[in-house]
Protein backbone atom coordinates (compact mmCIF):
# COMPACT_ATOMS: atom_id res chain seq x y z
CA UNK A 1 0.00 0.00 0.00
CA UNK A 2 1.64 3.48 -1.09
CA UNK A 3 2.06 6.29 1.91
CA UNK A 4 -0.57 8.31 0.32
CA UNK A 5 -3.11 5.27 0.19
CA UNK A 6 -2.20 4.26 3.64
CA UNK A 7 -3.11 7.83 5.19
CA UNK A 8 -6.32 7.64 3.29
CA UNK A 9 -7.62 4.06 3.90
CA UNK A 10 -10.22 4.66 6.56
CA UNK A 11 -9.32 2.85 9.90
CA UNK A 12 -11.60 0.83 12.38
CA UNK A 13 -10.92 1.39 16.67
CA UNK A 14 -12.58 -0.59 18.79
CA UNK A 15 -13.99 1.84 21.92
CA UNK A 16 -13.35 -1.08 24.31
CA UNK A 17 -9.84 -0.52 23.48
CA UNK A 18 -9.70 2.95 25.13
CA UNK A 19 -11.12 1.38 28.43
CA UNK A 20 -8.41 -1.29 29.30
CA UNK A 21 -5.00 -0.05 30.39
CA UNK A 22 -3.52 -2.41 28.01
CA UNK A 23 -4.73 -1.51 24.87
CA UNK A 24 -6.19 2.50 25.26
CA UNK A 25 -1.91 3.34 24.14
CA UNK A 26 -2.82 1.81 20.47
CA UNK A 27 -6.11 2.99 20.37
CA UNK A 28 -4.85 6.37 20.92
CA UNK A 29 -1.77 6.20 18.40
CA UNK A 30 -4.61 4.94 15.89
CA UNK A 31 -7.01 7.79 16.65
CA UNK A 32 -4.15 10.13 16.69
CA UNK A 33 -3.35 9.24 12.94
CA UNK A 34 -7.21 9.28 12.39
CA UNK A 35 -7.55 12.89 13.20
CA UNK A 36 -4.14 14.31 11.33
CA UNK A 37 -4.60 12.27 8.25
CA UNK A 38 -7.89 10.87 7.82
CA UNK A 39 -10.72 12.90 9.55
CA UNK A 40 -12.67 9.50 9.09
CA UNK A 41 -12.90 6.14 11.19
CA UNK A 42 -15.20 3.12 12.01
CA UNK A 43 -15.85 2.67 15.66
CA UNK A 44 -16.66 -0.58 17.06
CA UNK A 45 -17.50 -2.02 19.88
CA UNK A 46 -19.50 0.85 21.76
CA UNK A 47 -21.39 -1.07 24.77
CA UNK A 48 -23.89 -3.17 25.40
CA UNK A 49 -26.23 -0.34 26.45
CA UNK A 50 -25.89 1.72 23.16
CA UNK A 51 -26.77 -1.65 21.37
CA UNK A 52 -29.26 -2.34 22.68
CA UNK A 53 -31.32 1.53 22.33
CA UNK A 54 -29.58 1.15 18.59
CA UNK A 55 -32.07 -2.02 18.14
CA UNK A 56 -34.74 -0.43 20.15
CA UNK A 57 -34.28 2.63 17.93
CA UNK A 58 -33.97 0.55 13.90
CA UNK A 59 -37.36 -0.68 13.76
CA UNK A 60 -39.19 3.21 14.31
CA UNK A 61 -37.28 4.21 11.70
CA UNK A 62 -39.25 3.31 8.04
CA UNK A 63 -42.39 3.74 9.98
CA UNK A 64 -41.38 7.34 10.63
CA UNK A 65 -40.84 7.96 6.81
CA UNK A 66 -44.18 5.84 5.86
CA UNK A 67 -46.27 7.98 8.29
CA UNK A 68 -48.81 10.02 5.73
CA UNK A 69 -47.55 13.03 4.56
CA UNK A 70 -50.32 15.37 6.42
CA UNK A 71 -49.03 13.64 9.99
CA UNK A 72 -45.17 14.11 9.04
CA UNK A 73 -46.24 17.98 7.91
CA UNK A 74 -47.89 18.49 11.86
CA UNK A 75 -44.35 18.32 12.89
CA UNK A 76 -42.90 20.32 10.50
CA UNK A 77 -39.62 22.28 11.07
CA UNK A 78 -40.97 25.21 9.01
CA UNK A 79 -42.83 26.08 12.36
CA UNK A 80 -39.47 25.67 14.79
CA UNK A 81 -37.25 28.54 15.48
CA UNK A 82 -34.95 25.96 16.84
CA UNK A 83 -34.45 24.08 12.97
CA UNK A 84 -35.70 21.02 14.68
CA UNK A 85 -38.57 18.98 13.19
CA UNK A 86 -39.54 17.51 9.51
CA UNK A 87 -38.55 18.16 6.45
CA UNK A 88 -39.94 16.97 3.25
CA UNK A 89 -38.28 15.50 0.27
CA UNK A 90 -35.89 18.34 -1.43
CA UNK A 91 -36.36 20.45 1.63
CA UNK A 92 -32.71 21.01 2.21
CA UNK A 93 -29.93 22.86 0.35
CA UNK A 94 -26.22 21.87 0.30
CA UNK A 95 -23.90 24.81 -1.45
CA UNK A 96 -27.28 26.47 -2.68
CA UNK A 97 -27.95 22.89 -4.60
CA UNK A 98 -31.26 20.58 -3.82
CA UNK A 99 -30.38 18.04 -1.38
CA UNK A 100 -32.96 14.71 -1.95
CA UNK A 101 -33.75 13.24 1.01
CA UNK A 102 -36.59 14.12 3.98
CA UNK A 103 -35.95 14.26 7.30
CA UNK A 104 -36.52 14.85 10.83
CA UNK A 105 -34.16 17.23 13.28
CA UNK A 106 -34.09 16.44 17.02
CA UNK A 107 -31.58 17.32 19.48
CA UNK A 108 -31.35 16.30 22.88
CA UNK A 109 -34.02 18.22 26.11
CA UNK A 110 -33.07 21.79 25.90
CA UNK A 111 -34.92 25.16 27.53
CA UNK A 112 -34.39 28.11 25.06
CA UNK A 113 -32.35 30.26 26.38
CA UNK A 114 -33.86 33.29 23.85
CA UNK A 115 -35.83 35.62 25.35
CA UNK A 116 -36.50 38.09 23.13
CA UNK A 117 -35.12 41.09 20.54
CA UNK A 118 -31.96 42.28 23.71
CA UNK A 119 -30.21 38.61 23.01
CA UNK A 120 -28.05 37.24 20.45
CA UNK A 121 -30.20 35.90 17.48
CA UNK A 122 -28.19 32.55 17.47
CA UNK A 123 -29.49 31.54 21.22
CA UNK A 124 -32.42 30.89 19.41
CA UNK A 125 -31.61 28.11 17.53
CA UNK A 126 -31.55 25.77 20.61
CA UNK A 127 -34.76 25.05 22.13
CA UNK A 128 -37.18 21.69 22.15
CA UNK A 129 -37.56 18.96 19.81
CA UNK A 130 -40.81 18.14 17.57
CA UNK A 131 -41.83 14.79 17.54
CA UNK A 132 -45.09 12.67 15.45
CA UNK A 133 -47.31 12.22 18.15
CA UNK A 134 -47.49 9.11 20.25
CA UNK A 135 -51.11 8.48 18.79
CA UNK A 136 -48.87 8.01 15.37
CA UNK A 137 -45.98 6.22 16.11
CA UNK A 138 -46.07 5.30 20.17
CA UNK A 139 -42.94 4.16 22.01
CA UNK A 140 -40.80 6.88 19.13
CA UNK A 141 -39.41 10.04 21.39
CA UNK A 142 -38.31 7.82 24.07
CA UNK A 143 -36.20 6.09 21.83
CA UNK A 144 -34.75 8.64 20.04
CA UNK A 145 -34.32 10.47 23.28
CA UNK A 146 -32.64 7.44 24.99
CA UNK A 147 -30.43 6.59 22.02
CA UNK A 148 -28.98 10.40 22.00
CA UNK A 149 -28.39 11.15 25.77
CA UNK A 150 -25.91 7.88 25.43
CA UNK A 151 -24.57 9.13 22.32
CA UNK A 152 -24.19 12.52 24.23
CA UNK A 153 -22.13 10.33 27.01
CA UNK A 154 -19.66 8.71 24.15
CA UNK A 155 -18.76 12.18 22.20
CA UNK A 156 -18.08 13.60 26.03
CA UNK A 157 -15.98 10.31 26.43
CA UNK A 158 -14.33 10.84 22.85
CA UNK A 159 -13.90 14.32 23.05
CA UNK A 160 -11.55 13.40 26.32
CA UNK A 161 -9.45 10.65 23.64
CA UNK A 162 -9.41 13.28 21.04
CA UNK A 163 -7.56 15.85 23.95
CA UNK A 164 -5.77 13.57 25.46
CA UNK A 165 -4.41 11.84 21.73
CA UNK A 166 -2.85 15.22 21.14
CA UNK A 167 -1.41 15.61 23.95
CA UNK A 168 -3.49 17.96 25.91
CA UNK A 169 -4.62 15.50 28.59
CA UNK A 170 -8.11 14.47 29.23
CA UNK A 171 -9.67 18.11 30.15
CA UNK A 172 -7.87 19.62 27.80
CA UNK A 173 -10.61 20.82 25.45
CA UNK A 174 -13.09 21.29 28.27
CA UNK A 175 -13.19 25.08 28.10
CA UNK A 176 -14.61 24.46 24.26
CA UNK A 177 -17.95 23.38 26.70
CA UNK A 178 -20.16 24.80 28.84
CA UNK A 179 -21.92 23.06 32.07
CA UNK A 180 -23.75 20.04 30.82
CA UNK A 181 -27.10 21.21 31.35
CA UNK A 182 -26.66 24.49 29.35
CA UNK A 183 -25.52 22.40 26.35
CA UNK A 184 -27.53 20.91 23.58
CA UNK A 185 -26.85 18.07 21.09
CA UNK A 186 -28.57 17.63 17.95
CA UNK A 187 -29.28 14.74 15.45
CA UNK A 188 -31.09 13.43 12.27
CA UNK A 189 -32.92 10.38 11.01
CA UNK A 190 -32.63 10.97 7.14
CA UNK A 191 -34.23 8.51 4.66
CA UNK A 192 -32.62 8.50 1.20
CA UNK A 193 -34.80 7.28 -1.91
CA UNK A 194 -33.04 5.95 -4.64
CA UNK A 195 -32.26 7.64 -7.80
CA UNK A 196 -32.29 6.57 -11.31
CA UNK A 197 -28.40 6.06 -11.77
CA UNK A 198 -27.58 6.09 -7.80
CA UNK A 199 -26.02 10.08 -9.28
CA UNK A 200 -28.29 12.14 -7.64
CA UNK A 201 -26.89 14.19 -4.62
CA UNK A 202 -28.20 12.98 -1.69
CA UNK A 203 -26.47 15.78 0.51
CA UNK A 204 -23.76 17.92 -1.36
CA UNK A 205 -20.10 17.94 -0.33
CA UNK A 206 -19.40 19.83 3.30
CA UNK A 207 -18.05 19.71 6.46
CA UNK A 208 -20.20 19.61 9.37
CA UNK A 209 -19.77 21.87 11.79
CA UNK A 210 -18.84 21.34 15.40
CA UNK A 211 -16.10 18.62 17.20
CA UNK A 212 -17.35 15.13 15.84
CA UNK A 213 -20.05 13.77 14.28
CA UNK A 214 -21.39 10.56 14.98
CA UNK A 215 -23.11 8.31 12.65
CA UNK A 216 -25.37 5.37 12.56
CA UNK A 217 -25.53 3.83 8.95
CA UNK A 218 -29.43 2.28 9.03
CA UNK A 219 -29.41 0.48 6.45
CA UNK A 220 -27.12 -2.02 4.17
CA UNK A 221 -26.85 0.34 0.97
CA UNK A 222 -23.54 2.42 0.20
CA UNK A 223 -23.55 6.18 -1.19
CA UNK A 224 -21.54 7.87 2.31
CA UNK A 225 -18.34 9.53 0.35
CA UNK A 226 -15.34 10.91 2.12
CA UNK A 227 -12.48 13.11 -0.09
CA UNK A 228 -8.78 11.77 0.73
CA UNK A 229 -5.88 13.73 0.63
CA UNK A 230 -5.32 13.00 -2.69
CA UNK A 231 -8.64 15.15 -3.45
CA UNK A 232 -10.53 11.30 -4.69
CA UNK A 233 -13.48 10.55 -3.17
CA UNK A 234 -13.74 7.25 -1.34
CA UNK A 235 -16.63 5.25 -0.46
CA UNK A 236 -17.32 4.48 3.30
CA UNK A 237 -19.63 1.88 3.07
CA UNK A 238 -22.11 0.29 5.93
CA UNK A 239 -20.15 -2.04 8.37
CA UNK A 240 -22.10 -3.90 10.72
CA UNK A 241 -21.95 -3.08 14.44
CA UNK A 242 -19.83 -0.10 14.21
CA UNK A 243 -20.61 4.05 14.47
CA UNK A 244 -18.42 5.99 11.30
CA UNK A 245 -17.06 8.90 13.43
CA UNK A 246 -15.73 12.43 11.63
CA UNK A 247 -14.31 15.32 12.91
CA UNK A 248 -15.84 18.63 12.28
CA UNK A 249 -14.41 22.03 11.31
CA UNK A 250 -14.25 24.04 14.99
CA UNK A 251 -11.72 20.55 15.83
CA UNK A 252 -10.03 21.80 12.63
CA UNK A 253 -9.88 25.90 13.59
CA UNK A 254 -9.32 25.23 17.23
CA UNK A 255 -6.47 22.61 16.79
CA UNK A 256 -4.35 25.40 14.02
CA UNK A 257 -5.47 22.84 11.44
CA UNK A 258 -3.82 19.94 13.45
CA UNK A 259 -6.80 17.72 13.16
CA UNK A 260 -8.50 17.38 10.03
CA UNK A 261 -12.19 17.80 8.99
CA UNK A 262 -12.62 15.74 6.19
CA UNK A 263 -15.10 16.72 3.12
CA UNK A 264 -17.69 14.23 2.66
CA UNK A 265 -20.98 13.57 0.72
CA UNK A 266 -24.13 11.22 0.31
CA UNK A 267 -24.91 9.90 -3.54
CA UNK A 268 -28.38 8.61 -3.53
CA UNK A 269 -28.68 4.85 -3.82
CA UNK A 270 -29.73 3.82 -7.27
CA UNK A 271 -32.44 2.68 -8.71
CA UNK A 272 -31.22 -0.48 -8.97
CA UNK A 273 -30.60 -1.02 -5.41
CA UNK A 274 -34.87 -0.20 -4.84
CA UNK A 275 -35.30 -3.75 -3.42
CA UNK A 276 -33.73 -2.96 0.01
CA UNK A 277 -35.62 0.51 -0.34
CA UNK A 278 -34.49 3.43 1.01
CA UNK A 279 -31.49 4.19 2.15
CA UNK A 280 -31.41 5.14 6.03
CA UNK A 281 -28.88 7.68 8.19
CA UNK A 282 -28.93 8.67 11.68
CA UNK A 283 -26.17 11.03 12.39
CA UNK A 284 -25.16 12.95 15.72
CA UNK A 285 -23.71 16.04 15.77
CA UNK A 286 -21.67 16.79 18.89
CA UNK A 287 -22.16 20.45 19.88
CA UNK A 288 -19.40 23.08 21.23
CA UNK A 289 -20.36 26.08 23.55
CA UNK A 290 -22.38 28.61 21.45
CA UNK A 291 -20.07 31.59 22.52
CA UNK A 292 -17.20 30.11 20.90
CA UNK A 293 -14.65 32.38 19.20
CA UNK A 294 -12.50 30.63 17.86
CA UNK A 295 -10.20 33.91 17.27
CA UNK A 296 -10.18 34.58 20.92
CA UNK A 297 -6.70 34.17 22.43
CA UNK A 298 -8.26 32.15 25.26
CA UNK A 299 -8.87 29.49 23.05
CA UNK A 300 -6.33 29.28 21.65
CA UNK A 301 -4.69 25.43 22.38
CA UNK A 302 -0.78 25.02 23.05
CA UNK A 303 -0.26 21.54 21.50
CA UNK A 304 2.36 19.79 21.60
CA UNK A 305 5.68 20.23 19.34
CA UNK A 306 5.43 16.06 18.26
CA UNK A 307 1.67 16.83 17.55
CA UNK A 308 2.58 19.83 15.31
CA UNK A 309 5.97 18.01 13.81
CA UNK A 310 2.87 15.23 12.61
CA UNK A 311 0.57 17.96 11.14
CA UNK A 312 3.53 19.15 9.05
CA UNK A 313 4.78 15.78 8.08
CA UNK A 314 1.27 15.30 6.56
CA UNK A 315 1.72 18.51 4.22
CA UNK A 316 -0.35 20.98 3.12
CA UNK A 317 -4.50 20.18 2.89
CA UNK A 318 -5.56 20.37 -0.28
CA UNK A 319 -8.54 22.61 -1.75
CA UNK A 320 -11.62 20.10 -1.45
CA UNK A 321 -14.92 20.57 -2.89
CA UNK A 322 -16.60 21.72 0.56
CA UNK A 323 -16.16 25.62 1.73
CA UNK A 324 -18.14 25.75 4.59
CA UNK A 325 -18.39 27.10 8.19
CA UNK A 326 -15.48 29.62 7.40
CA UNK A 327 -17.13 31.87 9.25
CA UNK A 328 -15.55 30.07 12.67
CA UNK A 329 -13.06 32.83 11.88
CA UNK A 330 -15.27 35.64 12.73
CA UNK A 331 -17.97 34.83 14.83
CA UNK A 332 -19.21 32.87 17.74
CA UNK A 333 -20.06 28.98 16.83
CA UNK A 334 -23.93 29.76 17.53
CA UNK A 335 -23.71 32.62 14.91
CA UNK A 336 -22.05 30.05 12.70
CA UNK A 337 -24.61 27.64 12.83
CA UNK A 338 -27.47 29.96 12.37
CA UNK A 339 -25.99 31.03 9.41
CA UNK A 340 -25.52 27.24 7.84
CA UNK A 341 -29.30 26.99 8.82
CA UNK A 342 -30.82 29.68 7.44
CA UNK A 343 -28.45 28.40 4.05
CA UNK A 344 -29.64 24.96 4.41
CA UNK A 345 -33.49 25.78 5.39
CA UNK A 346 -34.62 29.18 3.43
CA UNK A 347 -38.10 28.48 4.24
CA UNK A 348 -37.72 28.46 7.91
CA UNK A 349 -34.98 31.25 7.94
CA UNK A 350 -37.38 33.27 6.35
CA UNK A 351 -40.05 33.12 8.74
CA UNK A 352 -38.22 33.06 11.88
CA UNK A 353 -35.39 34.85 11.06
CA UNK A 354 -36.81 37.50 8.23
CA UNK A 355 -33.66 39.67 8.64
CA UNK A 356 -31.15 37.63 8.22
CA UNK A 357 -32.84 35.45 5.42
CA UNK A 358 -33.39 39.01 3.41
CA UNK A 359 -29.80 40.07 3.55
CA UNK A 360 -27.37 37.83 1.56
CA UNK A 361 -24.90 35.96 4.27
CA UNK A 362 -21.68 37.45 3.57
CA UNK A 363 -19.62 39.65 4.75
CA UNK A 364 -18.59 43.33 3.68
CA UNK A 365 -14.91 44.35 3.74
CA UNK A 366 -15.91 46.86 6.50
CA UNK A 367 -17.33 43.94 8.81
CA UNK A 368 -14.32 41.31 7.60
CA UNK A 369 -11.62 43.93 7.90
CA UNK A 370 -12.85 45.02 10.94
CA UNK A 371 -12.87 41.70 12.73
CA UNK A 372 -9.67 40.06 11.49
CA UNK A 373 -7.47 43.11 12.26
CA UNK A 374 -5.08 41.83 13.85
CA UNK A 375 -6.36 38.08 14.16
CA UNK A 376 -4.75 37.01 10.56
CA UNK A 377 -1.01 36.85 11.77
CA UNK A 378 -1.84 34.32 14.55
CA UNK A 379 -3.81 31.76 12.16
CA UNK A 380 -2.29 28.70 11.17
CA UNK A 381 -1.81 28.35 6.96
CA UNK A 382 -4.96 25.93 6.83
CA UNK A 383 -6.59 28.92 8.66
CA UNK A 384 -5.64 31.00 5.99
CA UNK A 385 -6.32 28.94 2.69
CA UNK A 386 -9.48 28.42 4.69
CA UNK A 387 -9.96 32.16 4.37
CA UNK A 388 -9.07 32.38 0.77
CA UNK A 389 -11.07 29.31 -0.26
CA UNK A 390 -14.01 30.53 1.42
CA UNK A 391 -13.98 34.41 0.17
CA UNK A 392 -15.42 33.60 -3.38
CA UNK A 393 -18.20 31.22 -2.60
CA UNK A 394 -19.21 34.17 0.50
CA UNK A 395 -18.74 37.09 -2.20
CA UNK A 396 -16.74 39.36 0.00
CA UNK A 397 -15.63 42.69 -1.20
CA UNK A 398 -12.56 41.26 0.50
CA UNK A 399 -10.10 43.92 -0.79
CA UNK A 400 -8.64 44.20 2.54
CA UNK A 401 -9.01 40.75 4.02
CA UNK A 402 -7.81 39.20 1.02
CA UNK A 403 -4.49 41.66 1.07
CA UNK A 404 -4.01 40.71 4.54
CA UNK A 405 -4.51 36.93 4.22
CA UNK A 406 -1.92 36.68 1.35
CA UNK A 407 0.61 38.84 3.51
CA UNK A 408 -0.07 36.80 6.11
CA UNK A 409 0.65 32.92 4.06
CA UNK A 410 3.94 34.97 2.70
CA UNK A 411 4.72 35.28 5.92
CA UNK A 412 4.50 31.98 6.95
CA UNK A 413 6.50 31.16 3.79
CA UNK A 414 9.47 33.42 4.32
CA UNK A 415 8.88 35.65 1.42
CA UNK A 416 6.65 38.33 3.31
CA UNK A 417 7.36 41.38 0.29
CA UNK A 418 6.58 38.99 -2.39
Amino acid sequence: MSDSSSKSAIPTLSFAASLDPATKPQFLSSLRHALINTGFLYLSDPGSDLETSISDLLPYIPRLFELPQEEKDKFSMVNSPHFLGYTRLGGERTKGKVDWREQIDIATPHVARWSGPQDPDYWRIWGPSRYPSEDVLPGFKHAINTYQAQLTTLGDSLVRLISETLGLGPTGLEGFYDVPEKMQHRGKIVCYPPSEEGQGQGVGPHYDAGFLTILLQASPHRGLQAQALTGEWLDVPPVPGTFVINFGRALEFATGGVVRATSHRVISPGSDEGAQGPRYSVPFFHNIDMEVRMSDPKYKLQLPDNILQLRDARGQLPDTDSINYGEFLTEPSGRVQLFGRVKSHPDVGERWYPELYKRPLVYSQRDVGLKTNGVLDSLPVTALQSIQRVMPVLQLNAQQVGEDTSHALRARRGRPNE
